[in-house]
């Protein structure tokens, strides 16, 4: 184990019997065990080397330990940690190549080394200049894996008194716990590497697949919504997002956070209208042990989580006046109580909030406060119905048939006919009412070739009520109007044996050809039937 062509001196004095090995055996297990103890809590590996040779140094008598570790590009061995009690040592810059004194050798045959005195061995380079040449000296190696990773030296603080091997044996047990530890070090490092790597590749995805470049819509409606968010998406500024259910408000809020200097931290979110008051207070600020039946232990609720982020709070406008109050004091002053607890807490939060609600008439009408109205309203983004933005159809349509392909594993298509259909429908579910049509009408197709006939919509009595901007008798739910000018009896427009043109022809000769009648006959707007009048080749009777 030990090399012996580098010996102790000759006249090295013996042993001096089994009470001084006795002693010195104590004073070693217990330093033993101080040194198990400081690689045993922590694997920040530059500071246990410290506390290491610090115990040897100042418990076994070891003193001006080095740890030198193996450079994997040069070869080389480079002093890593060193402790002296002067401090006057630099080993920033100190190294071994293969063969280059006591150490060096070391890299070429990596076996512990005994001095009984420095001055004995000519190989020994004392470039630090600390070792004293009338005392012993023992290099040993670190190992990991059986791989020689680097040494561990010190200098006893006596003369050799014939127990040098035995001190040796401490320090090669010593050497093989910094094995041990240096191992486990390692492997963190590189699972931490590895962890960053997918971390920063998830960032990268992540603001790829919500940057607005990849946002679908061309329409100026559109285009103006992402210049807002993107100008946004650069400051602290509260936003307050509004539309129609199913206008893709979530996906706004997440463009702006994760286009935001706060992109490194969470963006939590948190549907208001999902959960009654008394839960909803817990999950927004947390709650204490004991603070209610259940509550078995403290909490974190979704201000904290989102301490540094995001925070986006869907279905603002339908959370009642009490709980108003107490959203109004954390977005004035940022501090708020948990449930059930005394401590007030602060947090770093930015606020994105989501309605589908007319909110100025919520608080003409006391439901909302106007307080935290302008409170929210800061940056109002509103985003428009699908039916007013026809044109960007094509193009969602080709992003919904891709994510679903994706799903179903095959490609999917659509003919002219069913692309036409589409445009003509006036969408009350907006976006989300388009891709469940699609998917619904990528299921009923064998091929993956959706032509018109599978571009189903729900009959009147699936449908949602009509929305308030609509004409209560809009023909979209009962197909009569009151515009049909003697023109003949009233058509069902939902007959699902009339052809979209056939539908188009007998609304226009209920309205006595009349445009604007034919397009609330249809629950369409002007500018729709006009379209479609055109894409569908319909001669337009003149009066």
């Amino acid at each position: 184990m030990h090399d012996h062509a580098i010996h102790r001196a000759a006249d090295s004095p013996p042993a001096n019997g089994y009470c001084r090995t006795h002693e010195l055996n104590i004073v070693l297990l217990a330093a033993f065990y101080a040194v198990s103890r400081v690689l045993s809590r922590s694997l920040a590996f530059k500071e246990t080397q410290r506390d290491v040779l610090r115990i040897l140094h100042e418990e076994a008598g070891l003193t001006c330990g080095m740890i030198s570790v193996l450079d994997p590009q040069s070869g080389n061995l480079k002093a890593h940690e060193l402790h002296h009690p002067a401090g006057v040592a630099d080993v920033q810059n100190v190294q071994y190549q293969p063969g280059e004194g006591i150490l060096g050798v070391m890299l070429e045959k990596p076996r512990t080394v005994m001095l009984g005195r420095v001055a004995d061995e000519p190989r020994f380079l004392n470039r630090l200049g600390i070792y004293q040449r009338e005392l012993p000296f023992i290099a040993v190696p670190i190992r990991v894996g059986g791989q020689l990773q680097g040494v561990l030296a010190v200098q006893p603080a006596e003369p050799d008194d014939g127990l040098l091997e035995e001190r040796a044996q401490f320090v090669e047990m010593v050497a093989n716990l910094i094995g041990q530890s240096l191992r486990l070090s390692l492997e963190v490092q590189n699972d931490k590497s590895t962890l960053l790597e997918e971390r920063d590749l998830l960032r990268r995805t992540v603001r790829h697949q919500f940057g607005f470049d990849s946002m679908v819509g061309r329409s100026a409606a559109m285009r103006r919504v992402f210049e807002q968010a993107r100008l946004v998406a650069k400051w602290n500024t509260t936003v307050l997002i509004r539309g129609e259910t199913g206008t893709g408000k979530e996906l706004i809020a997440n463009a702006i956070h994760y286009n935001s200097p706060r992109s490194r931290n969470a963006m939590i979110r948190l549907n208001c209208a999902a959960l009654p008051e008394t839960l909803l207070e817990s999950e927004l600020f947390g709650h204490e042990r004991g603070a209610f039946t259940g509550a078995v232990e403290a909490r974190k609720g979704r201000f904290e989580q989102a301490h540094g982020g995001t925070l986006f709070l869907d279905e603002i406008g339908d959370v009642s006046g009490p709980f108003q109050a107490k959203l109004l004091r954390i977005l004035q002053e940022g501090e708020f109580e948990r449930v059930g607890g005394c401590r007030t807490i602060k947090v770093d939060v930015r606020i994105i909030a989501a309605t589908h609600r007319d909110l100025e008439t919520a608080v003409d009408s006391g439901d909302f406060r106007e307080d935290l109205f302008y409170r929210l309203n800061v940056m109002p983004i509103f985003l428009p119905p699908l039916r007013e933005r026809i044109e960007d159809i094509p193009e969602i349509v080709r992003h919904l048939l891709g994510k679903i392909g994706h799903a179903q594993n095959r490609p999917l298509s659509l003919t002219d006919m069913a692309q036409r259909r589409l445009a003509n429908h006036d969408w009350p579910g907006n976006v989300r009412e388009l891709e469940n049509c699609l998917e619904r009408a990528a299921v009923l197709s064998e091929t993956g070739r959706i032509d018109v006939d599978l571009i189903r919509f729900p009959s009147a009595r699936e449908r949602p009520p009509a929305r308030p901007q609509r004409s209560p008798g809009s023909s979209a739910f009962n197909g009569n109007s009151g515009a049909t000018s003697g023109a003949g009896p009233a058509i069902d427009m939902d007959d699902a044996d009339l052809s979209e043109k056939e539908r188009v022809i007998a609304a226009l000769q209920q309205a006595g050809w009349v445009q604007a009648k034919a397009a609330r006959i249809l629950g369409m707007t002007p500018r729709q039937i006009a379209y479609r009048i055109q894409t569908l080749a319909i001669d337009v009777k003149q009066f």
